[in-house]
């Protein structure tokens, strides 16, 4: 098979400067979601795309807007965005806008990010001087909405990015409140990793006709991560992880716990015991989040204690080992954890505590892996666990036992996967600003959807990085 060139991308439908942006950036190979999907945003039909992180969702959405943005003269005007990009999180707002930045040098767009956590005196500046696309959170946003600061008359084009997350901390009504806010005539584009029933609803509420574009899942996990489940009655797990950090003495570690008040608690612990140890969570303010986050890239810092807020958000090179110090409630949030090791093809390790109440999670947790955890008994602490009937198992999404898809190791070639995903906030405690409460309306043509399947394209290159 022949080498792909940039060209590559120009059978979808790309040009001009745009092409020279992604040949600059050493991309020469669209991935899956990639080639089925530009080409339908190009000609702007509204899509539906089921597609997992990683696999280069931020460029199948992020480079047609910025091409059908650039090819239309429109005039700019303050306050008033003609793309919106809505992501759950600050982090994940943050990352598609530094993603999309290098691929609109020299296309004459401004865009800029606006979340919770940041000043909203510097956001109104930004804003009042105009921006053609705005990436943001739902509450942020609903607050510029409601201060005057965001105009939604000028928006051709809507994206939601994980919209199943999105749904999941309650931003429901935000999001219907801002797609009825939209003009009639938009394109709306919607991704999310799994087709759950708010999102298929959500979907005949805001879509029209959507394209339906779905990629198969890959593996749920790196096949280069060692598992181990260590079982312990529940008082020992402080004394078992100065056991295992002594044992196994990795260079960096990610120690995760299942509430913020118990990560800030485990880190305080750490640093008692000489280690150099922060912790990570919702509750801190952005400026510091990102502070620790490059220390703990520089290696300053050891270990850090996160909680699933942090799990998608942490994209650092070299981290030998994920503990597991409280088993996640939801199984899937143990694939986010481990996936921060075992990177760019380096092994990593995955070690779990697991008592009896939380047996129940382990067995969810293997049903998603699709693999058996093997047990290490090698250490003091250790006892037998047997799930217990009143177990606080899983009582969330996904825990019907199927298989996941079988994936691919990745290729030689580089491809555009844009951000690794990102934390989520509390809904609870979420900075980001009130629900909205904006009425249902709906674009949607008798409220129903026709999904067209596209078909995926044939002859894929060897170059395609998974």
């Amino acid at each position: 098979m022949t080498s792909t060139t940039p060209s590559a991308f120009a059978d979808l439908g790309l040009d001009g400067p745009l092409l020279k942006n992604i040949a600059r950036e050493g991309f020469d190979t669209p991935t899956p979601i990639q080639t089925s999907a530009i080409p339908l945003l190009l000609e702007g039909r509204d899509m539906i795309g089921l597609a997992q992180t990683g696999g280069g969702k931020t460029a199948a959405f992020g480079l047609p807007t910025l091409f059908r943005l650039s090819e239309t003269a429109a005039h700019r005007r303050p306050n008033s965005p003609r793309a919106v990009i809505l992501a759950p999180t600050r982090e994940l707002a943050k990352q598609i806008a530094d993603s999309l930045l290098p691929f609109n040098k020299g296309l004459g767009l401004r865009q800029t990010a606006i979340f919770g956590g940041a000043p909203m005196g510097k956001q109104i500046g930004l804003l009042r001087q105009g921006v053609d696309i705005l990436v943001a959170t739902p509450g942020r946003l609903l607050d510029h909405k409601k201060r005057g600061t965001v105009k939604f008359d000028d928006v051709e084009i809507f994206i939601l990015d994980e919209a199943d997350r999105m749904l999941d901390m309650g931003f429901i009504h935000d999001v219907k409140d801002i797609s009825a806010s939209l003009p009639a005539e938009h394109q709306t584009i919607l991704f999310s990793a799994t087709m759950t029933p708010n999102v298929k609803k959500l979907t005949s509420q805001i879509l029209t006709n959507p394209a339906y574009v779905e990629m198969p899942q890959e593996s749920a996990v790196a096949d280069n991560i060692t598992h181990k489940v260590m079982f312990l009655d529940g008082k020992n797990k402080r004394a078992l992880l100065n056991a295992v950090l002594e044992r196994e003495n990795p260079g960096q570690a990610i120690i995760f716990a299942k509430t913020k008040a118990g990560a800030d608690k485990l880190a305080l612990a750490l640093s008692g015991d000489e280690y150099n140890t922060a912790s990570i969570h919702g509750d801190k303010h952005q400026s510091m989040r990102e502070k620790i986050l490059r220390r703990f890239r520089s290696g300053s810092i050891r270990l850090l204690v996160a909680t699933d807020v942090a799990a998608r958000g942490i994209d650092v090179p070299g981290i030998d080992m994920v503990i597991n110090y409280d088993l996640p409630m939801e199984p899937e949030n143990y694939v986010h954890r481990v996936g921060r090791t075992g990177r760019n093809g380096e092994s990593g390790q995955a070690i779990s505590f697991c008592d009896s109440r939380d047996k129940g999670l382990l067995n969810q947790i293997e049903r998603q892996i699709d693999q058996k955890i093997e047990v290490d008994q090698d250490h003091k602490f250790h006892v037998e666990v047997r799930e217990e009937k009143s177990s606080r198992g899983y009582k969330g999404r996904g825990g019907n036992g199927g298989k996941p898809g079988q994936g691919k190791r990745p290729g030689q070639g580089r491809s555009f996967k844009g951000p690794k995903g990102a934390p989520l906030e509390s809904r609870r405690r979420k900075p980001d600003g009130n629900k909205g409460t904006g009425p249902n309306k709906t674009g949607a043509a008798n409220g129903k959807n026709k999904f067209v399947k596209s078909r995926k394209p044939a002859g894929a290159s060897r170059r395609q990085a998974a």
